[in-house]
């Protein structure tokens, strides 16, 4: 199994474990499913069963929500009110992504350079329909994944998208 990581932050991001297409050399999308689970559902590598148990009468913890997001620990981030600071991050987290494949692949950067800006204009053409998750340091200086809900054989399916050069594969 491979963990995807942001390069800034070492967040964890994604796994490669669902679906997942990649657009123009330069977009992941991972395709998530909605979910619902009880606190007693989450188990932890590691962890004492017995002593997590949870004493009878206790009220049970139910989240829902997106399978990629809650399994990677990924936070809604509401930073961005419009399409122009939306703009402003995704140019300054260009630049030091740019930077880091400069120094770390610069084989990348002229693929990067010329498929990114396709990428970003059609993201920005959709801003309004889009959700936005930081990894679980809730570091906006990092990538900040994005959600769009498709219509997919006639289902609603969250669609979680990630740039590929702002990630480094780590084998598990």
């Amino acid at each position: 199994m491979k963990i995807f990581k942001d390069i800034i932050t070492g967040d964890e991001m994604f796994a490669d474990t669902y679906k997942i297409k990649l657009v123009d050399d330069v977009v992941y999308e991972v395709y998530g499913k909605l979910i619902s689970r009880e606190g007693s559902e989450i188990k932890l590598d590691g962890a004492n069963a017995s002593a997590e148990e949870a004493d009878e009468g206790t009220d049970t913890n139910v989240e829902s929500g997106v399978d990629v997001v809650l399994n990677h620990r990924l936070v809604e981030c509401f930073a961005f009110g419009d399409k122009k600071s939306y703009t402003l991050y995704l140019k300054d987290y260009m630049k030091k992504v740019l930077a880091k494949l400069a120094e770390k692949s610069p084989d990348q950067v002229d693929v990067f350079k010329t498929n990114m800006n396709k990428a970003m204009k059609d993201i920005l053409g959709r801003f309004k329909e889009l959700q936005f998750f930081t990894g679980e340091s809730m570091d906006c200086d990092g990538m900040v994944a994005l959600v769009e809900y498709r219509e997919i054989d006639g289902q609603s399916i969250p669609v979680l998208m990630f740039f590929k050069h702002g990630l480094e594969e780590e084998k598990c």
